[in-house]
């Protein structure tokens, strides 16, 4: 895969020194209590080391990127596609920034428009989306700010620390990235 480089970031491919920085937030709480229930258990070095090698070996159809520091190319966090649809041109994305200290650093948002650009002028998708939890109201706030839309939700499908809260789905077309006053 290409490096797509930003003003403080790149998008890279995945390397074997990585399974070191995923494996200090893949059961950090404090991370993956904003993921999806993949993480509900803990993680062991073989799943982890497991699941970068089906990345590094092409053996998934999850396709993505790390995302790295311009200058010394160290992990930051990810950001992957999930089902890409050839056909009705969509994709669903995933994001992590791995260390809780280079939160609210706007590295989420740069990937996110990097991403976003790679899907709709390289890939020529028509959609891009995801889900988020309702109550992780720093990445909501991050998705409107990169063009998504809320286009709904599922009531209480997620329990987390002892109640249900909503699944919030988020979404943005070609169209709306190519009338963003940035690209």
């Amino acid at each position: 895969m290409p490096h797509i480089i930003g003003s403080r970031i790149i998008l890279r491919e995945y390397r074997k020194e990585d399974l070191e920085s995923m494996r200090l937030w893949v059961n950090n709480p404090e991370i993956t209590n904003n993921l999806s229930d993949v993480f509900l258990y803990p993680h062991s070095q073989n799943a982890t080391e497991s699941y970068l090698n089906s990345l590094l070996e092409g053996k998934t159809e999850q396709k993505g990127f790390v995302i790295a520091d311009k200058e010394t190319e160290e992990y930051i966090g990810q950001i992957d596609l999930f089902h890409i649809d050839w056909k009705n041109r969509s994709t669903e994305m995933g994001i992590v920034i791995g260390n809780p200290k280079l939160h609210n650093k706007g590295y989420g948002s740069e990937a996110i428009q990097l991403i976003q650009k790679f899907i709709f002028l390289q890939l020529n998708l028509n959609r891009l989306q995801l889900e988020v939890h309702d109550f992780n109201d720093r990445a909501k706030k991050c998705y409107l700010k990169c063009g998504f839309k809320e286009e709904g939700r599922l009531r209480q499908k997620h329990f987390s620390n002892g109640q249900y809260t909503d699944v919030v789905y988020m979404g943005i077309l070609r169209e709306e990235f190519m009338n963003k006053k940035e690209i």
